[in-house]
């Protein structure tokens, strides 16, 4: 088990991913170093107000500690009171034109350990997409893409993560999907690290592949205040989404993590309004009808 090379690639990721993006953006990202009291730190990369992304971050942490907190052991009790180590790259970005979707990224390691016993490890992550304005070209290829990622390790594998992703991605209280999925795993440790290391490199190779594509097509389509309205209006569910259910906020919330990296991921403009829909036959109702449904993108 190699845990330095783990921190390398997941280094290196964020670091490829930046670049990229800046090129996109034209403009560049800050760099903030932090650390964290009980142990460990991590680098947050943030750009706000940019010519393509409204708010962007890109975080790389790797804290660690004696006890895992809640929301690392809520699912396996039994690791309750191990020391630990995490790691991982969290990213999500805001573009300002509403006909470019939001996007997530997270790929991380965990270990936890106890003396006398052996370590118990286990790689997470995925990726998923969030249009305001749906197209099926742009659905089908971050789909597709996912699904590229995940071909050599099983054919059935991105049935498998595709289904977790629609799961876990989706607003019990209000009974609908989050956006339109892509991939989610989590506690993989089969059928050795090598296999899983290299499950987690190729996901998160698949990013950019993933998302620039749609970022270049969509990126210069002219949009009014309507459209900017209604992305605000949907940008609330995301937040909702990520205070209420999001593993990685309570984890780091939980942990002791910089709080403003954390919360990095919340868009800068969002709007609430009360049981508000969409007029039928509109772009704003063709998002609940044909997008925010469970759907075989690739069929």
């Amino acid at each position: 088990m190699d845990i330095k090379a783990v921190k390398s690639y997941l280094t290196g990721l964020q670091q490829a991913i930046v670049e990229r993006l800046e090129a996109l953006d034209g403009a560049a990202f800050l760099r903030d170093e932090w650390q964290r009291p009980q142990g460990g730190g991590g680098i947050t990369r943030l750009i706000e107000n940019g010519a393509l992304l409204e708010r962007g971050g890109v975080g790389f942490s790797h804290v660690f500690g004696d006890n895992l907190p809640p929301s690392a052991s809520a699912a396996r009790p039994e690791l309750a009171g191990r020391a630990f180590q995490a790691m991982g790259v969290s990213l999500v970005l805001h573009p300002r034109n509403p006909y470019v979707p939001t996007v997530h990224l997270n790929v991380r390691f965990f270990i936890a350990q106890k003396e006398g016993a052996e370590p118990v490890w286990w790689f997470g992550g995925g990726m998923d997409l969030t249009p305001y304005y749906g197209f099926e070209e742009d659905a089908a290829h971050f789909h597709r893409s996912c699904r590229d990622a995940l071909a050599p390790f099983g054919a059935g594998l991105h049935a498998k993560y595709k289904a977790w992703c629609d799961r876990y991605f989706f607003l019990k209280h209000r009974n609908e999907p989050r956006g339109i999925g892509g991939i989610f795993f989590d506690d993989l440790a089969q059928p050795d690290f090598d296999t899983a290391f290299a499950l987690l490199r190729s996901v998160g190779d698949h990013f950019l592949v993933a998302y620039q594509p749609i970022v270049e097509r969509r990126r210069d389509i002219a949009y009014g205040q309507r459209e900017r309205d209604f992305q605000a209006y949907r940008r609330g569910r995301y937040v909702e989404f990520n205070l209420v259910f999001d593993r990685g906020t309570l984890f780091g919330l939980q942990s002791g993590g910089r709080t403003e990296s954390i919360l990095m991921s919340l868009p800068p403009v969002v709007h609430w309004r009360y049981d508000w829909r969409p007029e039928a036959g509109t772009p704003e109702a063709r998002l609940y009808s044909d997008f925010l449904v469970e759907k075989d993108w690739l069929a």
